[in-house]
């Protein structure tokens, strides 16, 4: 599995966690081993720019992503095909803000980030309630699993 991890952020980050993290995920939702992700943390100001050209939306947002193969889940003994899952980009300047008003820190918040960003990317979304709470609670098993895995 190539993960690689980029902080243009200005933010002091553990990218190996990140890495580790992504792994976990894409081992858990029986992704093909010899698939590659890339994950970005950037400043608020690129989010920005991401944020209008790709969603029309101002200002920064937490995460974006950008799926590329579009690959679906797998499942045990039926892994999906290898390819480029696609690109998870983070701004830490946003998730600090939201750590704050949930009370936790800015690296818990990244890391749910990071999960909730390539499940979009593994095709799930919370746009209708049910999609919601079966996007939300496997974000949820997934960070615990990992977290209590290190």
């Amino acid at each position: 599995m190539s993960v690689e991890v980029n902080n243009e952020s200005g933010h002091t980050l553990d990218e190996a966690e990140f890495a580790a993290l992504a792994r976990h995920v894409l081992d858990a939702m029986h992704v093909h081993p010899g698939s590659e992700l890339s994950i970005l943390m950037v400043t608020p100001e690129v989010m920005s720019e991401l944020h209008v050209q790709w969603m029309d939306e101002p200002g920064p947002t937490d995460v974006l992503s950008f799926p590329m193969d579009e690959l679906r889940p797998g499942s045990e003994g039926d892994p999906t095909p290898a390819g480029l899952l696609g690109d998870v980009v983070l701004c830490p300047d946003v998730a600090a803000r939201q750590a704050l008003e949930a009370g936790h820190s800015t690296a818990e918040e990244l890391l749910l980030l990071t999960v909730h960003g390539i499940l979009h990317l593994l095709g799930f979304d919370h746009a209708e309630p049910e999609e919601e709470k079966e996007m939300f609670g496997l974000q949820r098993q997934l960070l615990l699993t990992f977290l209590a895995g290190r």
